[in-house]
This record gives C-alpha cells, sequence and structure tokens, in this order.
C-alpha cells in the first residue's frame, strides 16, 4: 500500500464509497448526492496542494482504497481526513494512510499539530482512534475549525496530535 496523488481513474471507485451509507451515514458533509462528474472535479481540484493535500490510499496494484486528506493547511496546523472504500475496511489502509499523512505534516510540512473530529457514532472510527492512542481534546480549545458550527464543535468527539520535538 502507498499514497500517491489523487488520479481522474480513482473517480469511480470514490463515488462508491460516497454512495454507501454504511461509510457516510455519520459524516458531516452529505456525500450521496455526488456525481461521477463531481469526483473528477475534486481531483482536479486536488492538484492544487498549497491548503489542502488530498491523497489516494491504493493497493499494491494501484487500486484507489480511499482518500486521506490534510484540510485548511496554514503552515501551523492542519484538519486530518479520511474516507475508505467499506472493501479496503479490516484491510490495514486506515492505520497506514494516517500514519503515513501524520508523516507528512510533521517532517514534510513542519506543521505543530493535526486535529480532526469524529461523530460519536461512528463507533468503528472512534474505536480505530481511541485504540491507536489518538488524544482526544475538548474541540473548544482549538479555536481553528473551519466549517463547523458551535453546535458541532461541542458534540462531535476531537483529537489532537502535537508534533514532537526532539
Amino acid at each position: 500500500m502507498k499514497l500517491r496523488m489523487l488520479q481522474v481513474k480513482d473517480a469511480p471507485f470514490m463515488l462508491e464509497w460516497m454512495h454507501d451509507a454504511s461509510v457516510v451515514g455519520t459524516l458531516k458533509a452529505d456525500f450521496t448526492k455526488k456525481t461521477l462528474v463531481d469526483c473528477e472535479a475534486f481531483i482536479r481540484e486536488a492538484q492544487n496542494t498549497e491548503k489542502n493535500l488530498h491523497l489516494a490510499v491504493v493497493n499494491e496494484e494501484d487500486e484507489y482504497q480511499g482518500t486521506v486528506s490534510l484540510k485548511h493547511i496554514d503552515g501551523v496546523r492542519a484538519e486530518f481526513a479520511i474516507a475508505m472504500r467499506k472493501a479496503a475496511m479490516g484491510g490495514g489502509y486506515s492505520g497506514y494512510a494516517t500514519r503515513e499523512i501524520l508523516r507528512i505534516a510533521f517532517e514534510e510540512l513542519q506543521l505543530g499539530s493535526v486535529y480532526w473530529c469524529v461523530s460519536g457514532e461512528n463507533e468503528r472510527a472512534v474505536r480505530f482512534y481511541d485504540k491507536n492512542g489518538y488524544q482526544r481534546i475538548d474541540g473548544k480549545s482549538l479555536k481553528c475549525c473551519q466549517g463547523y458550527t458551535e453546535e458541532e464543535i461541542e458534540n462531535y468527539l476531537w483529537y489532537q496530535v502535537i508534533k514532537q520535538q526532539g
């Protein structure tokens, strides 16, 4: 498995998870109305990596398994996001992609922290983050959550990883 830039050939697989209720049911955005054209447009926009870094998670055959992202990159911190195809779940892709995007954030982009949130109803994701030792924080302490209402900040579970010094 590896991370690479998104390619137009990934669009049908991306649309697959977007239309899978078991994958998107607890996500903030409504992906169910997205089309193949929307996916292709997102992939084209993702080639500009100045403020957002969206990468494909692929298997050994270079088949798209999901997308891992750093959003709202401001030189100090970024918001992490990940979405995987149901077929990829349980295959180690999420763990690999999370570790690798955090490495990119801290080693290559020299960010100080990465944060994200998840609905408490997304039990699979909560188990994954907790099992892997990611630290929960109070979302109100971030003061940087673009696109989230006060209610969402209060109701989601928030996580943050801070760059280790030395």
